[in-house]
Parts: C-alpha cells; structure tokens; sequence
C-alpha cells in the first residue's frame, strides 16, 4: 500500500547501477511509444531473432544505426529481410546523454555518444534470459527504457549468470542504466506482467529501448 501512496525512490542497485523510476513523463512515453512504432515497420523493422543453436528468443526486436545479430553488429538485416538498418537519430543520443547525467553524473555522459539502440518488443509469454551486452568495443553506459507492462528485471554481477542478483520492477516510464564495473553485468528479464501498461499509452505488452556505444 506504502508503495502506491509514495512516489518510487531512485536506486542504485550496484555500483554504477542506477534505477531512476518515472523518468518519462506521460507526453515523452507517448512520443517514443509512436517512434517505435514507426521503426518497427519494414523494411528492416521488427523480427524474431535466431540463435547460432537454432532456437528463437521469445521477444522480438529491431535495431537502429547497426543491426545487431548473435554475436555481433552490421549495417543490415543480415538475419532477416538483409535490408539497410534505420538510422540512429541525433535526438535519440541526446535522449541517452541526459538518462547518464540523471543517474550517474555528467562526467560518466562526457564521453558518451550513443549511436545504436536495440528496441524489444515482450508479449504476456515473452522472456530474457541473463546475459551480457559486450559485443560492444567501448565502456559506455547502457541505458534502458521501459514503455508499457511491467516487468521484473533482473541485474546480476559480472561473473555469472547465477546469484547473486537483485530483481527490480520496472515500469512504464523508469529509466535504467549501468556502466562502470556494472557495465558487463549479467542482465535478464523473467517475467512480464500482463495488463499493467498506463491505459493512455494504448498499447499491449512491453517495449525496451537499450541505447549503447558502439565504438565500431
């Protein structure tokens, strides 16, 4: 009850870990809620991603500025309809410098020039399962944005797939980001819950908007 009637404390759940609940506004969720839409949209929009083993992941996803594949990045939808990635756009990297300065200070943005954003769409049965972002060839901090339902997420160390890890609720809205020594942490989301989404974002399910550094 405590937790409706008081506003959500901003956290750091590790060392260079910071979770910053209802980051965007109502009027900016709704605006990047109807970019992704667009960027979902072929050519080289939303698709199932394979893994190297043959299975599939549960959520679905598209990329912007470079097109990211197991294990690596290239500039086209080499897994999927091979056509030129969407571009990354300027407003997008100014989005993710301001979530750094936010969470862990304007020297940890300095430096920080975001140019490839992966986005995921979670239905009610979609999950993640722990793993690193370190296909990447520089330390910038990652930041991750939720839009509509709810989910646990699960932020690990850097060792292991295996405990110890925190589990978070994140929410239409929060900001999430972790660089540092929490900049390879082992990361994951099991479980989506259904129907949570703000009912004036009129959608169903959840988006992740992952902005990274290339350094490609």
């Amino acid at each position: 009850m405590d937790a409706e009637l008081f506003p959500r404390a901003r956290s750091e759940v590790a060392p260079g870990a910071v979770h910053v609940p209802d980051w965007l506004d109502a009027g900016h969720q709704r605006e990047l809620l109807d970019a992704c839409r667009d960027w979902a949209r072929p050519p080289a929009g939303l698709r199932t991603v394979r893994t190297p083993g043959g299975g599939t992941m549960t959520a679905r996803q598209v990329c912007l500025g470079r097109h990211w594949y197991p294990y690596g990045y290239a500039r086209t939808v080499v897994d999927g309809d091979g056509a030129p990635v969407k571009p990354f756009p300027d407003w997008l990297g100014e989005l993710g410098r301001r979530a750094v300065t936010d969470a862990l200070g304007a020297e940890a943005a300095a430096e920080a020039a975001y140019d490839i954003a992966l986005i995921n769409f979670y239905d009610a049965d979609a999950r993640m399962g722990m793993h690193r972002d370190a296909d990447e060839k520089a330390d910038a901090p990652v930041v991750s944005l939720s839009l509509g339902d709810t989910c646990v997420f699960r932020f690990g160390n850097t060792e292991t797939r295996a405990r110890p890890y925190t589990d978070v609720e994140l929410r239409s809205g929060d900001l999430f980001v972790f660089g540092g020594p929490s900049r390879l942490a082992h990361h994951g989301v099991p479980r989506v819950h259904a129907g949570t989404a703000p009912p004036e974002l009129g959608m169903t399910g959840r988006l992740n908007i992952t902005l990274r550094v290339s350094g490609l």
